[in-house]
């Protein structure tokens, strides 16, 4: 593996490797090293981080703050945990002058041992679940973000910024062609960005807010798209700064505002022929796709700290009134939580609307694709299908807020057994911890009707 390396690292002239792993939050962590130095530390697996870093908040926090927190979960001792680089992620950094290379790395115990708290680890223990069954997942996530202007002050909104043509976006502009070209020579730069780094991004449209924008990407591999989302996540943000802009993935930036989601289609393919087994041609929708909606059904709301890992992300789900707070399936429905966009064999799949665009990429697809599982392991049956619209429903089999998803996730006794409980309570933990910190900020709202009137 080090000559692989060493090979690629000479003939692209790299002087420094990012060496970068996902935390639980989904944020690029790691280290810079020179070349030299990144391919010595292979040998002796010195590419090394503290234990800590899969157990930070989104805040800079950590889990230990949590008094629910078992001590199983973290060695108080904060010991090493080694980075191992996988080849197969390495690729140029674009947006450097000096040739960089960055390389996403597994999370590795002293022991050998995988570290159990890693995105990375998370999504490859499920995917064996579905290799033992002989199934190979398909996933294609949509992901939306809003464009908005420099924000140095956090105490003030966020601003619609000023496009090419000098003008601020107003109004919805759902689909609009030159509203995308306002941002043109972003744009150009975030696909060039793309193409060099193996980025394969499908298609860009303008979304409903005001230069609120969605990046599809080509179905693929889950491990591999997870990749790709994270390395996109980065790569859209660095390109926005190059233009004086900011570009944010939080799932409601911006008051009376749409919500910012991250769709994830999914479909299954049968290993022996390679053919999708959610279709059936006696009924259309096979009975292992219906198992596999029921367990998105039974266990999506039981899955929220993922799927809704912020306080922010309940202002998308209930402060906005096209966000798909429901568990309804339904053919070509995009009212519900669960929708078929085709009913054709070669691309029949089911796609989840429930998600904010602010969810781990890794965390996200596992979680999907575990609750699809334990509909399959328990065959599940979904609900009737949804014909009509459910926009503006108020009957919601979501949790509210994140005091009641986290009592849903970590109590589920089906959830700590495909997860692993050590994941699930410090993910718990984190966003205990989380809740608390934000609890402690007092809003301009509150200032504003509470500071003279009670």
């Amino acid at each position: 593996m080090e000559n692989k390396f060493q090979k690629w690292l000479e003939e692209n002239s790299i002087t420094e490797v990012e060496c970068l792993v996902p935390d639980l939050g989904g944020i690029a962590r790691g280290k810079i090293v020179p070349t030299k130095k990144f391919i010595k530390g292979l040998e002796n697996d010195s590419h090394r981080l503290p234990q800590s870093v899969f157990i930070q908040t989104i805040s800079g926090g950590y889990a230990t703050e949590d008094e629910e927190l078992p001590i199983d979960v973290y060695n108080p001792t904060d010991i090493d945990v080694i980075l191992r680089p996988d080849f197969n992620t390495i690729r140029n950094v674009p947006w450097y002058e000096d040739p960089t290379a960055q390389v996403i790395c597994d999370a590795v115990n002293l022991n050998g041992t995988q570290v159990i708290n890693a995105s990375r680890t998370v999504l490859k223990k499920i995917l064996k679940l579905y290799e033992e069954l002989g199934y190979q997942p398909i996933i294609s996530p949509e992901v939306e973000f809003y464009l908005v202007k420099p924000n140095s002050d956090a105490d003030y909104p966020l601003e619609v910024p000023t496009g090419q043509s000098g003008r601020v976006e107003t109004g919805k502009q759902a689909f609009g062609i030159d509203a995308v070209n306002e941002f043109d020579n972003l744009f150009e730069d975030v696909y060039n960005f793309c193409e060099q780094q193996n980025i394969e991004i499908d298609t860009i449209n303008h979304e409903s807010g005001s230069a609120q924008m969605e990046i599809n990407f080509q179905h693929g591999e889950p491990l591999e798209l997870a990749d790709q989302v994270f390395l996109f996540k980065r790569t859209l943000r660095q390109a926005a700064i190059k233009h004086k802009l900011y570009a944010t993935f939080m799932a409601k930036p911006m008051e009376n505002q749409p919500g910012s989601s991250l769709h994830l289609h999914q479909s299954l393919l049968n290993k022996k022929n390679n053919k999708n087994i959610f279709y059936s041609k006696k009924n259309t929708i096979s009975n292992l796709m219906k198992n596999y909606i029921g367990g998105l059904q039974e266990f999506t709301p039981k899955l929220m700290p993922i799927h809704a890992p912020n306080i922010n992300s309940y202002r998308r789900l209930f402060a906005t009134w096209d966000a798909p707070r429901n568990t309804n399936w339904g053919i070509g429905n995009r009212s519900c939580g669960f929708r078929i966009p085709s009913n054709e064999e070669h691309s029949m799949r089911i796609e989840n609307r429930i998600s904010g665009s602010d969810t781990n990429p890794y965390l996200v697809i596992a979680a999907n694709l575990a609750a699809g599982y334990l509909g399959i392991k328990n065959k599940i049956k979904p609900s009737a299908e949804t014909k009509k619209s459910v926009f503006g429903d108020q009957k919601s089999f979501l949790p509210k807020n994140m005091e009641q998803a986290i009592s849903l996730f970590e109590k589920n006794d089906q959830i700590n057994d495909v997860f692993n409980q050590k994941f699930v309570r410090t993910i718990a933990a984190i966003r205990r911890v989380e809740n608390q910190a934000y609890l402690k900020v007092i809003s301009s709202w509150e200032r504003e009707f509470l500071l003279l009137n009670v």
